[in-house]
């Protein structure tokens, strides 16, 4: 007989369910049922279709993978049992509420560095929220479930999508020229335009620029033979503690692979240098002049 390749990884709610059965209190298994009943209902209301078959299983799903990420973030490593007790001393719906509460907080999280108006509109929030919710919670109460981890992934990487947002709009509300207040923010390309005219020195903090700058920014450069080391620096004396961890990295990234700075010094055609800033800043280049 081969060995069981895959580890069974039932989610937390079914799990607790399987405890019942030995479970001497009274009511438990129906107070337990008419709980995930309401919720399901609601789920089905407000998510999935509550006049289809096909409506009320999607809602059972996601009520199943809402009650267990909840228990999951609310007992961690605590056993079966203790799942259970939680549904009998706290009920589902408190279960669920902070399942829904972490995919809720999860979906306010930006997803990636280009953020629009899109990404505030209160109809598209409510979109994105509802497709995060199915994505992660919606689970077959009797085959393996991995949303705890998908949910942790994600955290992860939206709250590092987050720090890069928020040192960009630093930037921006800094910036040496005055504040940029477009509502669209390409924000890896705040942070290169930063990053690459720091190098001038002297502390200035660029976060939106045109061609006409640019063009005076490398005439300086060539010019002056500024050290590089010594603008950065000032740059990262400028910026918030909060923000160093990303900027730094950035850094670290610009120094060894921006071909602006691996050509400004040299004799690399001004177009060729201003063709090569826009695939590091983007949309955020003011277009001064053809």
């Amino acid at each position: 007989m081969l060995p069981a390749l895959v580890v069974e990884n039932l989610p937390r709610l079914t799990r607790a369910i399987k405890q019942l059965a030995a479970d001497t209190r009274e009511d438990a298994a129906v107070n337990l049922a008419d709980e995930l009943t309401g919720i399901t209902a609601m789920v089905a209301e407000k998510f999935t279709n509550d006049r289809t078959a096909d409506g009320i299983q999607k809602a059972l799903q996601l009520t199943v993978g809402g009650v267990s990420l909840g228990l999951e973030h609310s007992l961690m490593d605590q056993g079966d049992q203790a799942g259970l007790d939680f549904l009998v001393e706290h009920g589902a719906e408190a279960a669920f509420q902070v399942g829904f509460r972490m995919i809720k907080e999860l979906a306010a999280l930006p997803e990636d560095a280009l953020v629009g108006e899109y990404d505030t509109d209160p109809v598209y929030a409510q979109r994105r929220l509802r497709d995060l919710f199915i994505d992660i919670c919606q689970v077959d109460p009797n085959q393996n479930w991995n949303g705890p981890e998908k949910y942790a992934t994600q955290l992860k990487q939206r709250k590092e999508v987050q720090a890069i947002v928020r040192l960009a709009n630093w930037l921006r509300r800094h910036n040496s020229e005055g504040p940029v207040s477009d509502t669209d923010l390409n924000a890896e390309g705040v942070i290169a335009l930063a990053i690459i005219f720091a190098v001038e020195g002297g502390g200035r903090v660029i976060a939106r620029t045109g061609q006409k700058e640019f063009e005076r920014f490398v005439k300086a450069v060539r010019k002056n033979k500024p050290d590089f080391e010594q603008g950065w620096a000032a740059l990262v004396a400028a910026v918030p503690v909060q923000h160093h961890p990303v900027l730094l990295e950035r850094i670290a990234s610009y120094r060894n692979n921006c071909t602006v700075l691996h050509n400004i010094r040299g004799r690399t055609a001004m177009k060729t240098l201003f063709a090569e800033l826009e695939n590091y800043a983007g949309s955020e280049l003011d277009a001064d002049y053809g």
